[in-house]
């Protein structure tokens, strides 16, 4: 029975929170015939206040123009070094380049020679895997290098490099047997 009378009892109690929510809020919604024309004139005020000032526009930089006025001078990005008729040794361009003179010389590798004494014949593999027969005289290498002497442990050359004046510069160079 006590069980019974905390349910009605809670029943009630929750009947009237919701009618008091729901009469507070029908309060609430519900309007009376006066508010309207005050909605209305607070709406006509606000549209009638000026609006606020814009932020002013950047001030745009003002740059001092630049007029090129070195025309007579020298090219930075041209050779000034070449024109000088210098002495020495030059490579010859009229010359035909030899299947050797594409790699590089320190890819290429002297594997064996052929022959004994003055006329010994250094055979040299290049990064292709073909084997080349090199005599003195020959050109290999990417620097114009032109084969001095061939020996039965190494081939020696000089090579041209530039000086960078504008001239060229002998260097010895040399390829020595590989040792397997």
């Amino acid at each position: 029975m006590r069980k019974a009378y905390l349910n009605s009892a809670g029943r009630t109690l929750t009947a009237a929170v919701l009618l008091l929510a729901i009469t507070g809020c029908g309060r609430s919604i519900t309007s009376t015939p006066g508010d309207a024309p005050n909605l209305e004139k607070w709406v006509a005020e606000v549209k009638a206040r000026p609006a606020p000032p814009l932020d002013p526009l950047p001030v745009m930089q003002q740059f001092e123009t630049f007029e090129y006025a070195a025309q007579a001078l020298r090219d930075p990005f041209s050779n000034a070094f070449t024109d000088q008729g210098g002495s020495g040794p030059r490579p010859d361009s009229t010359r035909r380049k030899q299947t050797l003179e594409q790699f590089p010389l320190d890819s290429l590798d002297m594997v064996g020679t052929l022959g004994r004494g003055p006329g010994v014949v250094a055979l040299v593999m290049a990064p292709d895997k073909v084997t080349y027969r090199v005599r003195p005289g020959a050109y290999m290498g990417q620097n114009d290098g032109r084969v001095t002497s061939v020996s039965e442990d190494r081939i020696e050359l000089v090579e041209l490099v530039p000086d960078g004046a504008g001239g060229w510069l002998e260097r010895p160079a040399t390829v020595a047997l590989e040792d397997n």
